[in-house]
């Protein structure tokens, strides 16, 4: 008998991750058709950007300041204190900046999406949005993807920066590297396509992010009960895609033998 609710859990699943999906093409649609509420889109723009930057620079600072830790103990072990910056900034600009940034912006943008539009939904509120001859795709989901889509990729630069900035804290005042070489070992090691890799994620990821929480307001069902199961869902969703597009875009953007670690060595 438990086999028959999960089943039925992962058919109602699929069904809303396709729905997702035919979401995402209909953004498309009438983004290209110029479709877009600027001041819905500015007011989606503060709440994505300036209210999510605190506690992105402060997990961005702290995972930096960790991992200096762990990658300067060993390094100094082999000699090689003079990388330290660099590998901390390769691993920030294609991986930690954009991603840590994105799953913060998923528990705190996306389940938000998900829990607005799914009371929306379960009150009427969309269906008086039809009435009054409103698209909820222009008036509601756009204005948000416009808003992660513009406001992500900043925050993940910001990110950056503030990362970068733990980590010459922690090698300078723990383990005596200077900070002149651990910000050399940085430029060294990281190239112009590193840092457009950070920002192009990061806009990739407010589509996925904005996309999986409006699909799941707009398919709420059952009242305030749905809304809470819609709002986790979302995010869970969320998460996923985010670790898996992640795989294919660095896959796809770093193919072939890397060289920043011997062009930072030399």
């Amino acid at each position: 008998m438990s086999e028959q609710p999960l089943s039925t859990g992962l058919s109602l699943w699929s069904q809303r991750l396709l729905a997702a999906v035919l979401l995402g093409g209909q953004v498309m649609v009438h983004l290209l058709a110029g479709k877009i509420h600027r001041r819905n889109t500015l007011d989606q723009m503060a709440i994505v950007g300036p209210a999510s930057l605190m506690i992105a620079l402060l997990t961005s600072t702290f995972i930096g300041m960790v991992f200096t830790i762990q990658v300067s103990r060993e390094f100094i072990n082999f000699g090689a204190s003079n990388a330290v910056g660099g590998v901390l900034a390769v691993s920030l600009t294609r991986e930690m900046a954009p991603v840590l940034t994105a799953v913060v912006l998923a528990g705190r943008v996306g389940s938000a999406f998900a829990a607005e539009l799914g009371t929306m939904r379960v009150t009427e509120q969309i269906d008086a949005l039809y009435m009054l001859k409103t698209d909820p795709i222009d008036y509601l989901v756009i204005p948000r993807v416009i808003a992660c889509c513009l406001m992500l990729p900043i925050l993940t630069i910001l990110s950056l920066l503030t990362g970068m900035i733990g980590g010459m804290v922690i090698a300078k005042t723990l383990y005596g590297i200077p900070q002149s070489v651990f910000f050399d070992s940085a430029r060294n090691f990281v190239s112009l396509w590193d840092l457009c890799s950070a920002p192009i994620k990061g806009s990739f990821f407010g589509a996925v992010i904005a996309i999986i929480g409006t699909s799941w307001g707009l398919t709420t069902t059952g009242g305030a009960k749905g809304v809470g199961q819609s709002t986790t869902t979302a995010v869970v969703t969320s998460l996923l895609a985010i670790f898996i597009s992640n795989f294919f875009l660095s896959w796809f953007m770093f193919q072939g033998l890397g060289s920043s670690l011997g062009k930072g060595l030399s």
